[in-house]
């Protein structure tokens, strides 16, 4: 399938590995121009070195207060426009009952704030082309417990939803993407191999953990002309995994 975003241009954020990286290589592999966004440089000159093209690199930490300005800068100065933003920066933030307002206020920032304040850096320049597309990978909506992320991620559907309402008419869809169980460094990390086994044998569905190209396959659909209809949407990449309905 052609999906005519051959020649856009696109920003990820959070694409030094996992998720972001998969999404970047795959926006480039369709003939996007690409700015991406992470705290470590070398990883993203790896990932320019691996895919043999020109990345605008943009070596930020997402949590610094004008972080949002720099990048939309720096992404604007690299591809003369921004047509594609993909929030993908984040991070789990399990707590406790006595976590401290310090840390609420981190995951919080990390996981939304910054998200919505770089989408309205340049939400200008795509009303302007009358045509954009803001995709946010989010996370869950069936939490075990107390997660500051999730949190994060929960204001991030209803913002999006909100947004994508005030900015359909200037032919800018706003959609969110809830992954399941990917994998990742972080996931190979912090849970066993038998702990995957079981979880996907008894609990996924389709009977697998995902890899991070189910998203990137996604993405870059929501990002093309072809899904035009398609705002103000959650749509989990999950196998299945979760039980909600909605």
């Amino acid at each position: 399938m052609d999906l005519q975003i051959a020649g856009r241009t696109a920003l990820v954020t959070g694409a030094s590995m996992g998720l972001g990286r998969a999404i970047a290589a795959s926006l480039v592999k369709e003939g996007v121009r690409v700015a991406v966004v992470a705290r470590r440089r070398n990883l993203l000159e790896e990932l320019q070195q691996e895919l043999k093209t020109e990345l605008v690199v943009i070596q930020q930490d997402f949590m610094a207060e004008d972080a949002p300005q720099r990048i939309a800068d720096a992404a604007l100065k690299g591809l003369g426009s921004v047509e594609i933003l993909v929030n993908n920066a984040g991070g789990s933030r399990r707590f406790t009952l006595e976590a401290s307002e310090e840390q609420w206020n981190e995951a919080i920032t990390l996981n939304f704030t910054r998200q919505r304040q770089l989408a309205h850096k340049l939400l200008p320049q795509m009303i302007a082309r009358k045509w954009g597309r803001i995709i946010n990978i989010t996370g869950k909506s069936e939490p075990e417990g107390i997660n500051g992320a999730f949190c994060a991620k929960a204001a991030m559907h209803s913002w999006s939803k909100g947004l994508s309402r005030e900015v359909g008419k200037h032919g800018i869809t706003v959609n969110c993407c809830p992954p399941g169980r990917i994998l990742s460094e972080q996931i190979l990390r912090n849970y066993s191999p038998e702990f995957r086994k079981k979880e996907s044998e008894h609990d996924i569905p389709v009977g697998e953990y995902g890899q991070p190209q189910d998203m990137a396959n996604l993405v870059c659909f929501l990002a093309s002309p072809l899904a035009r209809y398609i705002t103000g949407a959650v749509i989990p990449v999950d196998g299945g995994l979760r039980r909600y309905q909605f």
